[in-house]
């Protein structure tokens, strides 16, 4: 039975990363590592969190057309092996990506047939004052970045209307239980097909 891809976007800082790291760890979901060219933050291993790659190395996957989408985010570059998706999806994993809206674009208007049976998305939206909060409070990037980031927080919001699925963001748990309850009615879906 094919898996169920759910693509989870929303803008740096909403929790979407969280979430796709919990249902990972709760044995719901497999976690897409994607590949980036940037620099690793503070207890990033290559490999777990992201595949980091030099830009030459990005370079000549995207030439290859390796990935599934791949964009340029905040400066640097990103994106996620079909192969490896595929893969997953085939063997019945259910897969979750944590990607920008760019990428989810590009995985929307997917030919691939696994990839378009098994897809869904979510966008997980953060009122601006609640996100700048969460921002600040991670303490990892300096007031421009800050800035930049809520900017494109913005530009990302007014593309929500292009998801399945809208979670607005409250808290951890509140957020998570909505999140898992979104996994187990996809679920539902998959068995119909």
């Amino acid at each position: 039975m094919l898996g169920t891809l759910l693509i989870v976007s929303g803008p740096s800082g909403c929790g979407k990363t969280t979430l796709c790291r919990r249902a990972e760890a709760d044995g719901l979901t497999a976690y897409s590592i994607s590949c980036t060219t940037r620099e690793p933050r503070p207890g990033e291993q290559d490999g777990v969190d992201y595949h980091f790659l030099s830009q030459a190395d990005f370079a000549a996957k995207v030439a290859a057309g390796e990935f599934l989408e791949h964009a340029t985010v905040h400066g640097n570059s990103y994106g996620t092996l079909r192969s490896h998706i595929v893969e997953l999806l085939e063997a019945g994993k259910n897969v979750v990506m944590d990607i920008d809206v760019q990428g989810a674009a590009s995985i929307r208007a997917c030919d691939d047939p696994v990839i378009r049976r098994a897809f869904a998305d979510v966008y997980i939206y953060l009122p601006s004052a609640q996100l700048e909060a969460r921002l600040r409070g991670r303490k990892t990037d300096d007031e421009a970045t800050i800035r930049l980031r809520l900017h494109n927080a913005a530009q990302e919001d007014a593309r929500m209307g292009e998801y399945a699925f809208v979670l607005e963001s409250g808290d951890r748990e509140h957020d998570y239980a909505h999140f898992t309850a979104l996994l187990r009615a996809l679920s539902m879906r998959r068995q119909l097909r």
